[in-house]
């Protein structure tokens, strides 16, 4: 009989409300503020998300992101949301997270500053409860399919400079052993398995000798 898999973790999410100013509006503004934080607890808890906290977006919310930790960041701007963003680089800065901006400011100059911050996905006029689930499955399959090139690419300029690392070292080798190309590069791998280290490992000791010794 197969054992039952654990059910999967709750993605936790935080979200982060920008603050109402002080106006003649603010008990209309506070009100609306009231209505579109009720609409995305109901989305979240219907969707089975798990909402760690409900923060302000102030000059505090990286250091509260760092402590908290959450999978995912939502952030409430009603209208203008540019004041919000300074903070969102920071907090995106040491560790990429999915970052999903609900507003109803349209402006493509915004738009644009908002991707360049590191929102995943900025939804215009969008926050409604049954809109929560399926807005943050598409932000979170982008996010991860923009994270996985990002890994690919650094994986690739990471073999790149290995790669420059033994040709190097090669040259190191011919030029003071009088070897060929591929005699200097058998001593390499010779050497590697000897000291049971990686190719780049052994070049880059080479290098660093040769550095040594001017």
């Amino acid at each position: 009989m197969k054992s039952r898999q654990p059910p999967p973790p709750k993605l936790r999410i935080v979200v982060a409300t920008t603050i109402v100013p002080p106006g003649e509006h603010d008990d209309a503004a506070l009100a609306a503020q009231v209505r579109r934080g009720n609409a995305l607890r109901i989305g979240l808890l219907e969707a089975g998300y798990d909402l760690v906290a409900s923060l302000p977006a102030d000059m505090f919310l990286p250091e509260r992101i760092a402590q908290l930790q959450p999978d995912l960041i939502i952030i409430d701007a009603e209208s203008d949301a540019r004041d919000v963003l300074e903070h969102i680089v920071i907090t995106s800065r040491d560790e990429r997270r999915p970052i999903v901006l609900f507003t109803e400011d349209d402006t493509t100059s915004s738009m644009e500053a908002a991707m360049a911050a590191g929102v995943s996905a900025y939804i215009v006029a969008g926050l409604k409860a049954e809109r929560i689930k399926p807005v943050l499955g598409v932000a979170l399959a982008r996010f991860r399919q923009e994270q996985k090139l990002l890994d690919e690419l650094a994986d690739t300029r990471h073999k790149l400079a290995e790669r420059k690392v033994v040709e190097r070292a090669k040259g190191v080798l011919m030029a003071h052993q009088q070897l060929t190309e591929e005699q200097a590069f058998q001593k390499l791998r010779s050497m590697a398995m000897n000291k049971k280290l990686k190719l780049s490992e052994i070049a880059q000791r080479i290098l660093d000798v040769e550095d040594l010794l001017g």
